[in-house]
C-alpha cells in the first residue's frame, strides 16, 4: 500500500498472479484533520477507499491471502527491500496514523504491539500547519531560473512539504510529480523540570516529567542526570529509559542520605537540551556498608579496643555494638571500650556492628590475642661436668609459659671473678632443650643460670654450681729475685695464668735444687756469696700434677773485696816505671782498680 503523488495504490502478489489498484486522490487528503483509509480483499475484488471515495478491480486468478509473517507499516528494512524489487518501494510514509485495525480483532495499539520502531512518534501526530504546505492552491513560487538545484531556507523544523518543478519554454510548460520532503528536527527548547521524584531506597529513585511543550520533531530518548548538590558539576549517575512514551524512569547508583539535584535532558537528532532547573531530593537512609573490624591494643589481662566508622555510613550511625566469642559486650555509639580480666595470651574472637535507622551490618570476624607475659617460673638447669673443659647443660620447658616461647638464654659466671660478671654463651630461638658448653678452664667453678623468654619477657632461674675437672696447671709464671744484700735474695711469684684446680703447692728450685715447698708465693734466700749467680724456677701443683714455670738468674749484691793485692814493680828507665798488681782472692763484685804514687816527679821547664 503507497500514497504518492495524490494516489493511493495496491500492489498485490499472490503466487504469479500481481494486481494493482489506484485510487486517484489529489491533495484532498492534505487538510490537516484524520482520513479513513480501508483497504479489502473479499474473492477475487481487491479494493481501495479514503473517506468517500472508492476504486476496486476485479481478478479472478488472484489467490487466497494467507499472512504468515511481520507486518510493516510506515516501511519496511533495507534488508528484506531486494526481495521485491517489483513493487517499487519509495521512501518510508511520513505522517500519522492511528486507529489500525485488521478485519480480526480489535483496533491495534501500536505502541504496545509493535516489535521495534525506528523514528517513529507513536504518541500522537504533529500540528496541523503542515496543511498549509501541500495544498495545491497555496503552493508558493519558491525559484525562477535557469539553475537545475536551488537550496531554500527559513522552513518550520520537522515539516513535511510538497515540492514539483515545472519547465517553461515558447512552446508551453510542463510539471513534474510532487516529490514530499520532511525538514529534520531541532534541538528541543523549554525542556521542563522534572515534576516528580520519589525514592525507591537508599541507591535508586523514580522520576516522572512531563513531555516537553513545542518540541517539533521525534524525540529519540530522554536522559535523567543527578547531581550531588553540593559537588561537582558532573552527574553522579545517568539513565536513559528505553520507552520514550514512558514518561517515567528509574535513576540508580545513587548514595543513601545525600542530596541530589535531578534534571531532564530531551533529544532529538538533532541534538539534546538539558532542564534549566533541577528537582531536589535526599535519599533515605540504608545499612551501612564497609564496616570495618575493629582492632587493639594488647595487655596481659584486658585489651583495649577501637574501630573507625563504616567507610560508607549511608546515614547517621545510632549505635555500634561489640561482639566477644559470639556475645554482645558493648553497646554504644563510641569507638572505644577496654575488655577486662581476660587471661594472659589467650585468642578472642571479636566483631562489630554498625546501625542507621534503616538497618545494621556486620564486619567481617577478627581473632585478638591479649598481650604474652614473661615466664612465670623457670627452673634451674641440670648441669653434667663432662671433661677438664666441657659441662653438659639441661632443662624443661616453663609450665606456665603466658604466651609463644621466643627463645632460651644461658649466663655463666666464674669464681675467677667472684661471680659478679655474667656473660651470655648461649642465646637461641632454636627451642632445644640442651647445650653443651666448650673451652670453660680445668678445675673451675661455675654458676649456670637458664632465660626462657617471650614477647613479654624473660624469666630467669636460680643458679647451678658446675666444677670442671682439675688439671696441671698452666702459664706458671716467673719468679722475682731481688737482692737487698750481699748475701740474700728476696723471691716472690704470682698465681698460674690458668690454674686449672686448686693450687696445692708451690716448689721453688733455687739453681736446680728444691729449696721450699709449700703454699706460700715467696721465698727468703740468705747464707750466699756476696756477687754470686743464681738460677730460680717455681713449680706449681694441683691433684693432678705440676708444671715449670720459666727460669730466670739473679745475683746478689756486691760486697767489699776481701784479701790483699799483691803488686809488682819494674823501672823502665830513667822517667818510667811498669806496675802489675794480683787481684784480691775474693773480689765480691765487678772490680775497679786505683793505683797512687808517692814521691818526687820530674817536669819539665
Amino acid at each position: 500500500i503507497e500514497l504518492k503523488s495524490g494516489i493511493l495504490s495496491i500492489f498485490l502478489k499472490t503466487g504469479i498472479v500481481f494486481t494493482q489498484v489506484d485510487l486517484w486522490l489529489g491533495l484532498s487528503y492534505c487538510d490537516g484533520k484524520w482520513n479513513k483509509v480501508t483497504v479489502n480483499k473479499e474473492g477475487s475484488v481487491v479494493s481501495a477507499s479514503m473517506n468517500e471515495l472508492r476504486e476496486q478491480t476485479f481478478e479472478p486468478r488472484v489467490q487466497q491471502l494467507k499472512v504468515n509473517s511481520p507486518i510493516y507499516i510506515g516501511g519496511i528494512p533495507p534488508k528484506i527491500q531486494n526481495f521485491y524489487k517489483e513493487l517499487g518501494l519509495e521512501q518510508g510514509f511520513g505522517g500519522c496514523m492511528k486507529d489500525v485495525k485488521f478485519t480480526r480483532g480489535a483496533v491495534v495499539n501500536l505502541a504496545s504491539v509493535s516489535s521495534s520502531a525506528v523514528r517513529v512518534n507513536l504518541d500522537g501526530c504533529l500540528s496541523t500547519d503542515s496543511a498549509v504546505n501541500c495544498r495545491g492552491n497555496d503552493s508558493i513560487l519558491v525559484y525562477r531560473g535557469k539553475e537545475r538545484s536551488v537550496y531554500e531556507s527559513g522552513l518550520q523544523p520537522f515539516t513535511e512539504y510538497l515540492y514539483r518543478v515545472v519547465a517553461s519554454n515558447e512552446g508551453g510548460s510542463e510539471s513534474s510529480v510532487w516529490t514530499r520532503v520532511r525538514t529534520r528536527e531541532s534541538v528541543p527548547q523549554n525542556v521542563p523540570t522534572p515534576s516528580r521524584v520519589r525514592s525507591i531506597n537508599g541507591y535508586s529513585i523514580e522520576v516522572t516529567w512531563d513531555r516537553p511543550a513545542g518540541v517539533i520533531g521525534v524525540i529519540e530518548k530522554y536522559i535523567l542526570k543527578a547531581y550531588e548538590e553540593d559537588g561537582p558539576n558532573v552527574p553522579i549517575t545517568s539513565a536513559e529509559p528505553a520507552d520514550t512514551s514512558m514518561l517515567t524512569g528509574i535513576l540508580t547508583g545513587l548514595h543513601p542520605f545525600t542530596n541530589y539535584a535531578v534534571t531532564l535532558t530531551a533529544c532529538t537528532l538533532a541534538g539534546c537540551t538539558e532542564s534549566l532547573h533541577a528537582l531536589n531530593i535526599s535519599t533515605p537512609q540504608e545499612a551501612p556498608q564497609d564496616v570495618q573490624p575493629p582492632t587493639a591494643v594488647s595487655f596481659p589481662t584486658s585489651l583495649l579496643m577501637s574501630w573507625s566508622p563504616p567507610k560508607t555510613p549511608n546515614g547517621i550511625i545510632t549505635q555500634y555494638t561489640l561482639y566477644m566469642n559470639g556475645v554482645p559486650i558493648h553497646f554504644g555509639n563510641g569507638t572505644k571500650y577496654v575488655v577486662k580480666d581476660l587471661a594472659v595470651f589467650t585468642p578472642h574472637q571479636f566483631l562489630l556492628t554498625a546501625c542507621t535507622l534503616a538497618g545494621c551490618t556486620n564486619s567481617s570476624q577478627v581473632t585478638l590475642f591479649t598481650a604474652q607475659l614473661p615466664p612465670s617460673h623457670v627452673d634451674a638447669p641440670v648441669l653434667t661436668v663432662l671433661d677438664s673443659r666441657t659441662v653438659y647443660v639441661r632443662w624443661k620447658e616453663p609450665v606456665e609459659v603466658n604466651g609463644i616461647l621466643d627463645r632460651y638464654i644461658i649466663y655463666i659466671a666464674n669464681n675467677e671473678q667472684n661471680f659478679t660478671k655474667w656473660n651470655v654463651i648461649y642465646n637461641s630461638t632454636e627451642l632445644f632443650l640442651d647445650f653443651t658448653i666448650q673451652q670453660l678452664f680445668p678445675g673451675t667453678e661455675y654458676l649456670i643460670k637458664l632465660a626462657a623468654c617471650t614477647a613479654g619477657g624473660c624469666s630467669i632461674s636460680e643458679a647451678s654450681t658446675a666444677i670442671t675437672d682439675e688439671s696441671t696447671p698452666e702459664g706458671v709464671p716467673a719468679p722475682k729475685a731481688q737482692s737487698y744484700s750481699s748475701d740474700s735474695f728476696n723471691i716472690s711469684w704470682t698465681k698460674p695464668e690458668y690454674p686449672n684446680g686448686i693450687i696445692t703447692s708451690y716448689g721453688l728450685y733455687m739453681d736446680g735444687v728444691l729449696m721450699q715447698n709449700s703454699s706460700q708465693l715467696s721465698c727468703y734466700a740468705y747464707g750466699l756469696a756476696p756477687w754470686s749467680l743464681h738460677s730460680f724456677r717455681v713449680q706449681a701443683c694441683t691433684a693432678k700434677g705440676c708444671a715449670l714455670g720459666p727460669l730466670v738468674e739473679a745475683r746478689t749484691m756486691e760486697a767489699p773485696p776481701e784479701g790483699t793485692v799483691d803488686i809488682f814493680a819494674t823501672v823502665d828507665g830513667s822517667k818510667e816505671v811498669q806496675l802489675k798488681w794480683l787481684a784480691p782472692n775474693k773480689p765480691n763484685g765487678k772490680l775497679t782498680y786505683t793505683v797512687l804514687v808517692t814521691g818526687l816527679f820530674y817536669a819539665d821547664q
